[in-house]
């Protein structure tokens, strides 16, 4: 009964700390099927600076589904601590396992901080700057990018550079 006791809840933290979104879906080059397609007006950009900086995302998706998970979890471990006593137990254990399952859940950041870049880029004489999720070895200072122009003022500079593969150990 204890091993179930604690890999329930070795479970359940597992599933609540890894519940963050990753921001991939917002980079440069990752474009929605109904981009797929159709033109897109474009331009180049000459790359003056890249700076490492933070974009803020949401998380919605991820806390909802670690307040489901924690909900049912909570409430199998309550029926399963309950149920050595009698019926009534499991399910009160149930109902309240569920509860502060789906609490423990809800702890989960609304939104969650991945990694970016500030471009500064130079178009037409006047110098600009887009936030982008990426890496700064996405980037080369000093070359063209191509900038793609998905809807009113949204620009997504694409990546001109190749980041180097981890080492592996």
């Amino acid at each position: 009964m204890k091993k179930l006791k604690y890999g329930l809840a070795l479970i359940g933290a597992a599933t609540l700390l890894g519940c963050q979104t990753t921001g991939e879906q917002y980079q440069a080059d990752v474009f929605d099927a109904s981009q797929v397609n159709t033109q897109q007006e474009a331009r180049t950009v000459k790359i003056i600076t890249v700076s490492p900086t933070r974009i803020k995302v949401s998380n919605a998706k991820n806390k909802n589904a670690a307040m489901m998970v924690g909900g049912v979890l909570g409430a199998l471990a309550g029926v399963a601590l309950g149920a050595g006593k009698n019926s009534d137990t499991a399910i009160i254990g149930g109902v309240a396992g569920g509860a502060t399952g789906a609490m423990a859940g809800s702890l989960v950041d609304g939104t969650s901080l991945v990694p970016g870049v500030l471009i500064g880029y130079s178009e037409d004489g006047k110098i600009f700057t887009s936030a982008q999720v990426g890496r700064p070895c996405n980037f080369k200072v000093g070359d063209i990018s191509l900038m793609v122009m998905t809807k009113s003022n949204e620009t997504r500079i694409q990546p001109n550079a190749i980041c180097p593969e981890p080492k592996k150990s």
